[in-house]
């Protein structure tokens, strides 16, 4: 039970923490999936970052699991992911999941306001 909330993954993978900057630029250059796991009203309060999928952490596993039908078809587990919500802790959560879930490189990128301050738009 919580097997999310283990420090690693079954191969030793760790989430990593990423640069706003760096997650701004590589998300422009289209090397990273971005995923907002903030809830629909958080969304509808504050927006989102530009191109980034919302994905709600209550729907990560259905959404985010290559073996799930209703796995996004954006998403790759070779691709590398940063994940953000409003602070950091329940991205750091669901990049446990991906981990666990196959995902080779997934970064926490922090809080919306993170992105902001990296230099990235918001999406209203």
């Amino acid at each position: 039970m919580f097997n999310f909330l283990r420090p690693s993954s079954a191969n030793g993978a760790r989430v990593q923490r990423i640069d706003p900057k760096e997650a701004v630029t590589r998300a422009a250059a289209g090397e990273i999936t971005l995923i907002d796991v903030r809830d629909g009203a958080e969304l509808r309060a504050s927006g989102r970052a530009a191109g980034s999928l919302h994905v709600p952490l209550m729907a990560l596993r259905m959404k985010c699991d290559p073996s799930s039908p209703e796995c996004l078809p954006q998403l790759k587990t070779d691709t590398p992911v940063a994940i953000y919500c409003a602070t950091g802790a329940r991205s750091q959560g669901a990049g446990q999941m991906l981990l666990q879930m196959g995902y080779t490189t997934v970064y926490n990128l922090g809080g919306l306001y993170d992105w902001h301050a990296g230099g990235g738009k918001i999406e209203r």
